[in-house]
């Protein structure tokens, strides 16, 4: 039987943009609403993908402190050794050295003891960042409604740090909650805490996706950085052997998803979902990932419009 366009988008989209994870129940945050509202939410979605090109949110957990030694530095490495305003998980501002004393002492003693080298992570810091040109003001209001809703049950400072290229917010959580569970985000988590600071930001009015890297055709650099710069330079001795791309599981389910979703859309009775089906070939073919001969979508999209251009003549 053939399914309505809606009713296969729903299909094949929501494996791009709201895969399952088996390991953590609710992961990312599901599609609400009726069938054609669903349906509406994907088209608009896969828009600012690939039409708009509308910025990825970065979160990321750049590391944690095994002790309060180590828990201290980053405090005064995220606040400039007290010159920067630190913001605590009741919106309380923390400002100096001497605050920034009291603020160690209340994480060493609040809850339990934290000593001054562990061998358990006692504290995760986070950054979330925008790309050069998001206003940083939006950053830090989206980043304290994210604390809000993902770490409400745990003790979690945070520090707006506007000087570099991208505004990002540095975020120090401590581990163990107000009732005694222990934080330990995996990576269905981290993609749910994307998908939450982007859904923050575009309350405030800043277009931001989330959209996981398999989706996108973005897989992990296959090339130490140094060595890339080293060859770029002509400093490195020996010549470098490439070896070919793996294609991750991942993205092979993606390629799948986006070849289906290019062929309903371009049998669509909606000029706009034929536009739509176009501009997602012409992102695939921009995605070594994606563009192969087996699944050509630039093919599939002049199959359909053929297909279409026949029934008319018939």
């Amino acid at each position: 039987m053939m399914l309505s366009t809606d009713a296969a988008l729903l299909h094949w989209g929501e494996r791009l943009f709201y895969p399952s994870n088996r390991w953590v129940p609710n992961a990312a945050p599901r599609l609400r609403g009726s069938s054609a509202q669903r349906a509406a939410a994907l088209r608009e979605r896969i828009a600012a993908l690939v039409q708009r090109r509308a910025p990825q949110v970065m979160v990321k957990v750049t590391g944690g402190g095994r002790g309060m030694r180590a828990i201290t530095a980053h405090f005064h490495y995220i606040s400039k050794h007290g010159r920067l305003s630190i913001e605590d998980e009741r919106s309380d501002l923390v400002e100096g050295r001497e605050e920034l004393d009291l603020l160690v002492d209340e994480w060493r003693w609040g809850g339990s003891p934290i000593e001054e080298h562990t061998k358990r992570r006692e504290a995760y810091n986070i950054m979330l960042s925008m790309p050069r040109g998001t206003d940083p003001s939006i950053v830090q209001r989206a980043a304290r409604e994210f604390a809000q809703a993902e770490l409400a049950d745990h003790k979690y400072v945070m520090v707006l740090h506007d000087h570099q290229a991208n505004p990002h917010v540095h975020l120090s959580v401590r581990a163990e909650s107000n009732h005694g569970h222990r934080l330990n985000p995996r990576k269905a988590d981290l993609q749910r805490w994307r998908e939450t600071f982007a859904e923050k930001l575009r309350g405030w009015g800043i277009e931001a996706e989330a959209t996981p890297a398999a989706t996108r055709g973005v897989q992990g650099r296959n090339e130490a950085l140094w060595r890339r710069q080293a060859q770029d330079q002509q400093r490195l001795r020996r010549d470098v052997i490439r070896r070919p791309i793996a294609i991750a599981p991942s993205h092979v389910s993606a390629r799948e998803a986006w070849a289906r979703i290019g062929q309903v859309l371009v049998r669509s009775e909606n000029s706009l979902d034929r536009n739509l089906a176009r501009d997602i070939a012409n992102f695939m073919q921009g995605r070594p990932r994606f563009a192969v001969p087996q699944l050509s979508p630039q093919r599939s999209v002049e199959k359909g419009l053929r297909d279409r251009k026949s029934e008319y003549r018939r």
